[in-house]
């Protein structure tokens, strides 16, 4: 590690330079500073299969790795295995960047030559050895190429340190920071990082339209500082560099370099490897140097004049550096000749080298330094370059220099063996023929001086051993679950005896329970128990029954805003035998006389429906034709809404020939009108229309007549050949009919009209066979698999597009069950909070059925709320409700009553957060289930890992089966006989997966010109390159409307004139469409694969130019426009009211922009009605409210009158004020009336009373009043922070289409109903990803509504556009599954449940049946040794027995089991007496604790749970602070203390186990680099006893990766607090996260600390949100949510204490509940 102190030491001249710069370093500096405080900590690369292009600052790589903690100066080959193994984890989490190294950054390394030789190394290593894209060819940031490059490739972000090594690269990365924000690069920070196994965190600081400002204003003063500070740098290069090498210049000395590499060159004509040659190259050059060092040192000696006695022995005589080169030479022959599993056996010296080798170790940094860098000019010499990054091994030179320097003086004489001293011989040979000035001394002996070039120091050699190394060994355990799961690996680990003392000290919480009165083994109520029940069911108070009522009415109400579906009454019909309706269908039984006479009845009312339904046509039919006649677009829907109402198929044709015929009329008057102008289309779509309609839907019922006016039709349009095949007729030869034929003519063919004026029109294959199990509608092929999947109680997977209609299987689900029994019980599992009350709204709405008392249909189970969860059929929840649920001993009886659990949005599987509940739910369930998503790109292997599981249960049930049946007891067996007989389930996982969208989507940019919003059409083909389509084709899921497949088409004929299949490939000319009278969808997406696989074709045959030219023709033009994009969002919202494509969702990232642009649209439309206003308008209004206040002052007059005088008032008096009252009323609310086109409202779309129980739900809401002033103009916003009521009403409002813009985060993303006819992404993010963009995108276009969704582009970057389209969906990947508090949950499971086998078997379908170890033997041994760390660490704690049974605080620490390790460390506090110690009263007998002791429980407590880190840096800035204080405290000193020694012993524990699990590692991995794969095997020299007594310690090195070994990391150093991960073997698959460890200080790679957010303590003090927002730099949603969180954790130890504990005036208790009450009232204040 490079000491960062010393180095600014070293530069302290170069400090006084900055005298010379303008004060931007400083403001530069303090706005990096600033936004730190604000950097979201996220995950870099979300959901895409590949990330968005990113670039790493190959410096701040270098400078971040450098000064890892566990890397020692010198060693080179463990610096790059820490750089490759960086790199390697984010490529396999799917990055895809590029390094930059700028040739201005090496300035910053010349005060550390060492650095230079090294940077120079790894860029070599990186383009020679890797496939990594690397940069060197820019000078500086601020050049003009950089700027070019960046605007084209357009990267996302930039990963950069936020420190250098010194201040000028301090400076320099500054410099990089502020032209990256100047250029819309975001900035990542090397400082903070962490993973896990699929995702990588960072600090991430987007780039503002403020911060290129800020670039833009300071430009100027920005580019003469970086130039001057460059030029200081140079001036400080060569003055180092004078020091040293006198008269000679940095070109003379590149010059002498390249000099001896001639030379060599001619010595080895055949080439070397790159380490031999660089060894023999810097010692000579150094000897040269050296020599002439010293002449010059004598030189000044003797010009100058003496003056007192001069100091002996400063400087090395040539001799000792002769010595010191020799025995170099024989370590870099140590390299070549030794594997690595040898070297990384080395003793390691910790003797640091005199102070004398400093100016030779510099020497020769710069010698190695020229060498390197001038070795490609000869690049026709032959060097291996393979071993670059071994290139210097100081700690094995220390090694052998004490050898030589004290064991071989002593004299222990070791031979080095015949290969390595015939090696070292050529190599010393080399260097003296090299070295031409003066003789250099023989090979040997090695040391001829007496100089000692090692310090003396007491302990020279580092100790490795194993004796502060706890016991190897487990703690043995006697419990099923244990032998069951781990038993095939039990015999082969090390166990220790009952008599080790760590077994017999094993701690027990006895002790504590008597000392206090506290009963820890009680157990505790769950989260079920805890969570605030809406309703007290029991109760039968008159207010309480009416809140339900007006619960019960509003939740129907917002289940019929979801969807128009009237309730069904279900009765109870019991289990249907399987049948298949096909089946069923076409077997044929004899009619009975009751069938005749009911197929009778039904003629009977047909006829009479028939008869209805003429009438009603009659009626209506002359009306509609006028409308028609009079506006032929009104009269057409007019004719649609009959035509959706009507039941009889010969009255519609009736009315389609009506429409046709108006069609026709309206398209010729049309034709006569415009002459010889460009013709409107849309009345020709609207005929073609009524032709296939009729043609598709009614062709068995049309007679001649009627075919004959469809081929007219044709005819006019100029379809004559589609006429003449409909209905023949005499061929026109009349030139003036021709003439009147072409007038009316659309001038294209049939097809091409078709695909391109009518493509969302085309009819959908569907078929017209009715399915019984269906009333609603007739369902497609693949929803009818799904019903036969819920009729066989099957599982599946089911991946179909947003809005297809997957859903209706979870509600015929829901239904079979209803109908079976009272007692079966459905579970909805949902991602969000938000989809939960869309659920239960659209359950309750739907099915209505007459229970048991106590019983209801629909209940609910979030964390916030519950209703009626455990007394309902349907069961709607959230994925961590549902696991305390299955989880929950004593809840196994409800568990059995469950028939089939849906799980909507199962990717969440591979989500960023509680992605492995989603696997814990799907293993531990026994019923079969439904798993729908529309973004899985794996869907083969989730469905083959939930068969396992299936096969799993199968086995468990088959035995628990036979176990029952064996049994005596008659009742017991009849009882699960029961159980198992109403399920009957089958445990086939069947996968159905439907790819095609109803609706088409089309895409469009929008680009700001000239201060106008434009939009342009965006061809998907835009998307693609001929390298992506020839290495992946077109991707699966990019779709084509039918206009796109022309648009292809036509582009693809005029870039190749001569294209042979252009004929073939003709619209008109496809077989599929040739004298096609109805085009249908199907058709046209067999045309479109056709074009895509000719296109493909172009690529791969060779005509990749034209392929390219035609993608060119079909990208828009971008227009970046440089100004604040969102200050044009309200004109965005009114040019889509403006092209009717509202209502609209505008999807932005960040809650400020998702609030602020829904203000802004609303203060627009404000504006522009003050703009219509008369002048005096305002003065009218006063006028108006004054006079109304008077006539309702003396109407209230009047009135009081009366009722005191008792005497009747004159009537006409009260009449005439009432009568005044009202007009007045009238025009004052005609007055401030909102005009129709400054309001994006429908008003018809909801009735005002309801519209007044929407908003009366929001009365008492934080944001209530302006989302009520937003809705009533039509505007809403959605996102996390805001409370369910809220949510609700822009839901709810939007859906009815009151609402019709809504600004949203991805809340919205996951299932939430809400349709809209447009889509916009108005803010570019991390967070949108391929995922959320296929989840955002499908809202776009109603079914039943709209053909056509459109998806709009707005501020995002095209590059982003092309990713976002052309990206596959992310694979799911399992995550590290296990945890210590899973784990003693699962153990409270297995021993406490209330059928004991049942809750084993869940807690070993768990611990089996994860998805990360599927097929994967290595991990699941792995996860087996981590379950019995855990078992090891519970019991240690006291947590559970050596039986598995729990014991202690178990309840406590599972009941936490959200905030691992701090629910460990608190439970910690606990026993050890610690809060007793700190909650005392005010005074003895008190009740009362002081606000210091509250303040001290909350400092304990912020730095437990909700930890928020800030960024090292952050903690330079010079930033005043109003409320809050920002940075959090210490604890306090005996909870340090206690914390420590429990981090220590759990450090110990962890140690011992990385060592057992060690085993696992793939060795020959390991002595790989991770990224290059270069390995460093070899023979183990068994001839050199010099490299057997060097190399021997191969004890206490077993967890520890034999890279970092060469540093001196030894097992040992695993027990040191936050030792970095690298050190560990990477290829068992555990590293410190797993560790239940909770350090007091977190420290980045460069080991800085990185300080802990004091908002929940600062809060507490001030309790103002707006100072945690501005002072603590969280935003106020998120700043909401994470109070909130913590507030429920401490109300959450204040009950679990309280039923604990039965002394009633226990001061913990008493002080927590105080704490809960408090926190909470202040946070009920916000």
């Amino acid at each position: 590690m490079i000491n960062i102190s010393q180095l600014r030491l070293e530069t302290h001249t170069a400090a006084r330079m900055e005298e010379h710069y303008t004060g931007i370093l400083e403001e530069m500096s303090q706005l990096i500073l600033l936004n730190m405080s604000r950097a979201q900590y996220s995950s870099l690369f979300n959901d895409f299969i590949e990330s968005e292009f990113f670039l790493i600052d190959g410096d701040s790589l270098l400078v971040t790795s450098v000064c890892e903690e566990s890397l020692k100066p010198g060693q080179s080959l463990h610096f790059f295995y820490l750089v490759e193994r960086y790199l390697l984890d984010v490529i396999s989490k799917g990055g895809h960047f590029a390094i930059v190294f700028f040739k201005d950054a090496e300035y910053a390394y010349f005060s550390v030559p060492e650095l230079l030789t090294l940077r120079t190394a790894l860029i070599m290593h990186l383009q020679k050895n890797t496939d990594i894209d690397v940069w060197t060819e820019f000078s500086g940031c601020l050049s003009e190429e950089w700027s070019f490059t960046l605007s084209q490739s357009c990267p996302y972000f930039l990963i950069l340190a936020d420190e250098g090594l010194n201040n000028q690269q301090t400076h320099l990365f500054n410099f990089l920071i502020i032209q990256s924000w100047a250029t819309k690069v975001n900035i990542v920070l090397f400082s903070g990082q962490t993973s896990d196994i699929i995702r990588l965190y960072a600090y991430f600081m987007q780039s503002s339209y403020s911060k290129q400002l800020f670039f833009k204003q300071f430009e100027r003063v920005i580019m003469i500082d970086y130039k001057t500070l460059i030029q200081q740098m140079e001036k400080y290069r060569d003055l180092d560099l004078t020091t040293l090498f006198g008269d000679l210049t940095f070109n003379n000395m590149v010059e002498k370099a390249c000099e001896t590499m001639s030379l060599l060159k001619q010595l080895w004509p055949e080439g070397s490897d790159i380490r031999r040659v660089l060894c023999v190259t810097s010692c000579s050059l150094l000897l040269e140097m050296y020599h002439c060092f010293l002449d010059n040192r004598e030189k000044k000696a003797s010009q100058q004049t003496c003056k007192g006695k001069q100091e002996q022995g400063s400087c090395l005589t040539l001799k000792d550096v002769e010595d010191f080169c020799k025995l170099h030479c024989l370590s870099v022959v140590f390299q070549l000749h030794l594997p690595l599993s040898r070297r990384a056996c080395s003793r390691f010296i910790t003797s640091g080298w005199i102070e004398a080798l400093k100016t030779v170790f510099k020497m020769k940094q710069w010698c190695e330094y020229f060498i390197l860098s001038n070795v490609h000019m000869f690049e026709f010499w032959s060097l291996d370059l393979l071993h670059l990054s071994d290139l210097r091994d100081v700690p094995l030179l220390k090694n052998i220099a004490f050898y030589y320097e004290n064991e071989n003086a002593e004299g222990l004489d070791l031979n080095i063996g015949d290969a390595i001293k015939k090696d070292y011989v050529h190599l010393w040979d080399t260097v003296s023929k090299l070295v031409e000035n003066f003789e250099v001394g023989n090979a040997f002996p090695l040391r001829t001086t007496e100089c000692h070039f090692l310090k003396k120091t007491p302990s020279p050699v580092k100790e490795s051993s194993q004796k502060k190394m706890p016991n190897l060994g487990f703690i043995p355990m006697s419990c099923a679950l244990v032998d069951e799961f781990t038993g095939d690996i039990l015999r082969d680990l090390p166990f220790l005896k009952s008599d080790d003392p760590i077994v017999s000290s094993l701690v027990k919480h006895k002790e504590f329970d008597e000392l206090v009165h506290w009963h820890s083994h009680r157990p505790l109520s769950d989260d079920y128990d805890r969570t605030k029940a809406n309703f007290n069911e029991r109760t039968r108070d008159p207010d309480y029954l009416r809140s339900v009522q007006k619960y019960h009415v509003f939740q129907r109400f917002y289940g019929n805003s979801l969807e128009s579906v009237s309730s069904k009454i279900i009765t109870t019909q019991g289990a249907k035998p399987k049948n298949d309706c096909s089946k069923s269908r076409s077997t044929k039984t004899r009619e009975t006389k009751a069938d005749i006479i009911a197929r009778e009845n039904k003629k009977r009312l047909t006829a009479k429906e028939e008869q209805r339904e003429e009438e009603k046509w009659k009626t209506l039919s002359s009306s509609i034709e006028k409308e028609m006649k009079r506006n032929l677009s009104s009269g057409l829907k007019k004719l649609e809404e009959f035509l959706k109402s009507c039941k009889s198929n010969s009255v519609k044709v009736q009315a389609e020939k009506v429409g046709l015929m108006a069609c026709l009329t309206a398209w010729k008057e049309h034709c006569r009108a415009e002459g010889e102008t460009t013709k409107d289309f849309s009345i020709a779509v609207d005929m073609m229309k009524r032709i296939h309609s009729l043609l598709d839907k009614y062709s068995e019922l049309l007679q001649e007549a009627d075919r004959k006016l469809i081929a007219r039709c044709l005819t006019c349009l100029g379809f004559v050949e589609l006429a003449s095949s409909l209905y023949p007729t005499q061929n026109e030869t009349d030139d003036i009919k021709m003439k009147e034929k072409n007038k009316y003519s659309v001038g294209i063919g049939p097809a091409r009209f078709q695909l391109k004026y009518m493509g969302h029109h085309l009819i959908r294959e569907e078929r017209k066979d009715p399915d019984p199990r269906v009333q609603d509608f007739i369902p497609d092929t693949w929803q009818r698999e799904l019903l036969n999947v819920v009729d066989n109680n099957e599982s599946a997977v089911i991946v179909a597009p947003t809005s297809s209609g997957k859903t209706y299987a979870s509600y015929y689900c829901m239904e079979k069950v209803l109908r079976e029994s009272d007692e079966g019980v459905v579970v909805y599992v949902s991602p969000t909070k938000a989809l939960v009350n869309q659920v239960a709204a659209t359950v309750q709405n739907r099915y209505t059925k007459i229970l048991p008392a106590g019983q209801v249909v629909c209940g609910v189970f979030t964390r916030d709320y519950r209703q009626d969860a455990l007394n309902c059929q349907v069961l709607v929840t959230v994925p961590a409700c549902f696991e305390i649920l299955l989880l929950a001993p004593h809840r196994q009886s409800w568990v059995k009553r469950i028939r089939y659990v849906i799980f909507d949005e199962v990717h969440c599987l591979g989500g960023e957060i509680g992605a492995e509940i989603w696997e814990h739910l799907l293993v531990m369930i026994r019923c079969p289930f439904l798993a729908l998503s529309a973004t899985i790109s794996n869907p083969e292997h989730l469905t083959e890992w939930l068969q396992s599981v299936k096969k799993y249960w199968e086995k468990v049930d088959s035995a628990m089966e036979k176990t029952t049946f064996s049994k005596k007891n008659a009742a017991s067996r009849g009882n699960h006989h029961k159980d198992q007989g109403q399920a009957r389930q089958s445990y086939e996982v069947r996968l159905v997966i439907y790819r095609e969208r109803y609706n088409d989507l089309e895409k469009h940019v929008c680009s700001v010109r000239q201060g106008e919003v434009c939009f342009d059409h965006f061809h998907p083909c835009a998307a693609l390159t001929t390298d992506h389509i020839e290495k992946h084709g077109f991707p699966s899921d990019l779709a084509f409307s039918p206009r796109e497949s022309i648009q292809l088409y036509d582009a693809m004929l005029q870039v190749w004139k001569s294209w042979p299949q252009a004929q073939n490939l003709c619209p008109e000319n496809f077989p599929l469409f040739k004298n096609k009278l109805v085009i249908k969808k199907m058709d046209v997406r067999k045309y479109e694969e056709s074009l895509k696989e000719e296109f493909t074709n172009w690529v791969k045959n060779g005509n990749q130019e034209q392929a390219r030219m035609v993608l060119q023709k079909l990208s828009p033009d971008f227009h970046d426009h440089s100004g604040r994009m969102l200050a044009f969002f309200p004109h965005l919202v009114e040019k889509l009211r403006e092209m009717d494509k509202l209502p609209a969702l505008f999807f932005l990232f960040n809650l400020f922009s998702v609030e602020e642009c829904a203000k802004d649209t609303w203060k627009f439309l404000r504006k522009k009605q003050e703009k219509k206003k008369p002048p005096n308008a305002d003065k009218e209004v006063d006028i108006m409210i004054n006079k109304l206040q008077k006539v309702e002052k003396s109407l209230k007059k009047q009135k009081t009158i009366d009722e005191k005088s008792q005497k009747p008032s004159r009537l006409d008096q009260i009449i005439m004020y009432e009568a005044e009252h009202n007009q007045l009323l009238k025009n004052l609310e005609k007055n401030l009336e909102i005009p129709e086109d400054c309001s994006y409202a429908d008003k018809k779309a909801i009735d005002t009373e309801s519209l007044q129980m929407v908003f009366s739900r929001v009365k008492f809401q934080r944001q209530g009043p302006l989302l009520k002033s937003l809705a009533r103009r039509g505007i809403g916003f959605h996102h996390s922070a805001m409370s369910a009521e809220e949510k609700q009403l822009v839901e709810m409002l939007f859906r009815k289409g009151f609402i019709r813009v809504v600004t949203a985060t991805g809340t919205l993303a996951l299932g939430v109903n809400m349709p809209c006819e447009s889509v916009v992404f108005a803010q570019n993010s991390v967070y949108l990803d391929a995922l959320n963009f296929r989840q955002m995108s499908g809202r776009a276009g109603r079914r039943g509504q709209d053909l056509l969704g459109d998806v709009y582009f707005f501020n995002i970057p095209p590059f982003k556009i092309e990713k976002l389209i052309k990206s596959k969906v992310p694979e799911l990947r399992g995550q590290f599954p296990l945890s210590i508090s899973l784990i003693l949950r699962l153990m409270l499971l297995a021993s406490k449940a209330d059928d004991p086998e049942d809750g084993k078997a869940k807690a070993l379908s768990v611990l089996r049946h994860s998805l990360l170890s599927f097929k994967c033997p290595r991990v699941t041994d792995m996860l087996k040794l981590y379950f019995l760390y855990s078992l090891q660490f519970l019991v240690k704690e006291g947590h559970i027995d050596q039986e598995g049974n729990p014991t202690g605080f178990a309840g406590l620490v599972s009941h936490l089991h959200y905030h691992e390790p701090s629910n460990l460390v608190f439970v910690s506090f606990l026993v050890r007496g610690l809060f007793h110690n700190l909650c005392q009263p005010t005074h003895e007998g008190s009740k009362c604790f002081s606000e210091d002791v509250m303040e001290k429980l909350v400092l304990v407590l912020a730095n437990l749970f909700g930890r928020r880190y800030i960024p090292a840096k952050f903690q330079d800035a010079n930033i005043k602070f109003y409320q809050s204080k920002v940075f959090l405290e210490d604890l306090p000193e005996d909870f340090s203390e206690a914390l420590l020694e429990y981090n220590t012993q759990v450090t110990e524990d962890f140690a011992a186990f990385l060592r057992i699990v060690s085993q696992m590692a793939d060795m020959k991995q390991e002595y790989q680099l991770p990224l290059s794969k270069i390995e460093f095997t070899g023979k183990e020299c068994e001839d050199s006893p010099l490299v057997s007594h060097l190399m021997s310690c191969r004890e206490g090195r077993m967890a520890v990766s034999p890279f970092a070994c060469l540093s001196g990391n030894f097992d040992v150093d695993l027990l040191h607090p936050e030792v970095s991960d690298n050190v560990i073997l990477h290829t068992i698959g555990i590293d410190h996260i797993q560790a239940p460890v909770l350090w007091p200080h977190r420290f980045d790679s460069t080991g800085r600390k990185l300080p802990l957010n004091a908002y929940a303590l600062d809060f507490y003090k001030h309790g103002s949100l707006e100072a945690i927002t501005h002072d603590n730099g969280i935003h106020y949603g998120t700043a909401y949510q994470v109070l909130k969180d913590f507030s429920l954790t401490i109300k959450s130890i204040s009950v679990s204490l309280r039923e604990l504990c039965e002394n009633e005036e226990d001061n913990v208790v008493l002080a927590f509940e105080q704490l809960s009450e408090s926190f909470s009232e202040k946070f009920g204040k916000v």
